[in-house]
């Protein structure tokens, strides 16, 4: 795996961006996470909401599970930073030592490689979508008539089933109880 590979790894989509973690461009530089945080810190002007944001904790949960937490102390400590492009190349205006220099060309490189394999992939035929959709929307019409078909069905069996019920009933109650004489049972008692 070459470098550009190694860094597009660690290149994550988070609200609709390709980003980069402050612990992964730490790691990238050979500063500590801490230092690079700081760093940004006292250069915060150089870096808006559209250089840098922080995770919150249901984001941080998803990319957990999309890479293994630390073993050291419990894992992240707090929510990390997520360095867009623009704020990886202001990175490089705050970070200033020849190894910053190289793996921010590096990172560029990875972020224009990833762009233009996404320009490089097919577009969409207008026209074929428009024609798949209208097909799509006559197949599920198709499905749903079939569906209501199928329930009239049901419906009409039922009904049936229910007027057969009623007329039972009604032949029950019209017809006149007719009374047997009963054995007696127990003690013979004289009629008399």
């Amino acid at each position: 795996m070459n470098d550009i590979e190694i860094i597009q790894n660690k290149i994550y989509e988070i609200r609709g961006q390709r980003v980069m973690l402050d612990r992964d461009l730490a790691y990238l530089y050979g500063v500590e996470t801490k230092a690079l945080n700081q760093a940004v810190k006292r250069n915060i002007q150089r870096f808006p909401h559209d250089f840098m944001f922080q995770l919150t904790e249901a984001e941080l949960t998803i990319l957990r599970s999309q890479f293994v937490t630390s073993k050291g102390r419990g894992g992240v400590r707090y929510l990390p930073y997520a360095f867009t492009e623009l704020g990886v190349a202001m990175l490089s205006s705050v970070l200033k030592s020849e190894t910053a220099i190289e793996v921010n060309i590096g990172i560029m490189r990875a972020f224009v490689a990833l762009r233009q394999l996404a320009y490089s992939l097919p577009k969409p035929d207008k026209t074929t979508d428009v024609s798949q959709l209208r097909q799509d929307f006559e197949d599920l019409k198709l499905d749903i008539e079939e569906i209501l078909r199928n329930q009239n069905d049901i419906n009409e069996k039922t009904r049936m089933q229910l007027d057969a019920i009623s007329t039972a009933l009604a032949e029950l109650q019209a017809k006149p109880k007719e009374e047997k004489p009963r054995r007696r049972i127990g003690f013979i008692q004289d009629d008399k």
